[in-house]
């Protein structure tokens, strides 16, 4: 569980805010710039995350806890058991919290954002559209594109920004405050996020896999932290198992002379030591389990 130092707190404004929009629209960049911290793992690959994140920010006046949700397709387009009860759990998510913010990119309206408002529709809850990416087009390209939200859904607020350059987040962060409730405080100030550092450290690994890896391979992976262990000399033991769901791709993950799974252990290592601030060994094996992805069991193992 990750904290920062302490400040004093307030009387002040708190309340939980859901990011939710469709693969690959930024959220994960989004809420790792709001809370100042990595919290979520990124990759211009989509559906990255699988685990809803919960991240909190405060400041002397509101203390905000972000929930970052996987991509949401339409469930018509969902094949297999996990990926479905993914996006189930990240609608079950917009239930309870506070206010919605539906990340978007500044492009036409997607089958995938639709299939999101309709799901708002009788949630009587604030909905802002976000639209990230706003580096990406002319400045006179997005009125166009915010007129074809607005025939779709009544927004509390619309505020376009580039979570990766940092634009309008201010902005941004000033308009969730002000649409939230007087609350006192849900957690401690330092609090950053309740992700454990297994999970943590699992998910960094599972970037790197994102980020060297192609086609099927990072999506047919189910990634275990068997083992997290302090030992002498401020050093952390962690031994991850990484399943794949056939001998093919075990065999390009493990890579001629084992070069994939090094690569990709080097540089998880790195990372996990940047979050832990300590030296890291880093044990990964691969092995199979043929066709996880369709398997109840699968969904225990996930820790779902």
């Amino acid at each position: 569980m990750l904290r920062k130092e302490k400040k004093q707190m307030k009387n002040l404004k708190a309340g939980f805010v859901t990011l939710i929009g469709k693969p690959n629209a930024g959220k994960s960049t989004l809420i790792n710039q709001l809370i100042g911290e990595k919290i979520a793992i990124t990759s211009v690959r989509p559906q990255t995350t699988r685990n809803i994140i919960r991240g909190a920010v405060t400041f002397d006046e509101a203390q905000v806890i972000f929930l970052d949700t996987p991509g949401i397709l339409n469930l018509t387009q969902v094949k297999n058991l996990v990926d479905r009860h993914i996006i189930e759990e990240a609608l079950k998510s917009l239930e309870g919290v506070d206010l919605i913010a539906v990340i978007v990119e500044p492009f036409t309206v997607s089958p995938e954002d639709r299939f999101i408002l309709e799901n708002l529709k009788n949630i009587p809850k604030p909905v802002f559209l976000v639209i990230n990416k706003i580096d990406k087009i002319k400045p006179h390209e997005l009125d166009s594109i915010k007129r074809e939200y607005e025939t779709l859904f009544s927004f509390a607020k619309i505020v376009p920004i580039s979570a990766k350059k940092g634009t309008n987040l201010s902005i941004l962060m000033g308009e969730i405050i002000q649409h939230l409730p007087l609350h006192p405080a849900y957690y401690d100030s330092d609090f950053i996020t309740d992700q454990p550092e297994r999970i943590l450290v699992g998910e960094l690994i599972r970037e790197k896999i994102f980020d060297l890896t192609h086609d099927e391979i990072p999506y047919s992976v189910m990634l275990k932290v068997d083992q997290f262990e302090e030992r002498p000399q401020d050093l952390i033991y962690i031994r991850a198992s990484i399943y794949v769901e056939q001998a093919s791709q075990k065999g390009i993950l493990i890579g001629k002379s084992g070069k994939m799974i090094k690569n990709i252990g080097s540089l998880a290592r790195k990372e996990i030591e940047k979050h832990l601030g300590c030296q890291v060994y880093l044990d990964l094996w691969v092995g199979i389990k043929k066709q996880w992805r369709r398997h109840k069991e699968s969904l225990k193992e996930l820790g779902y």
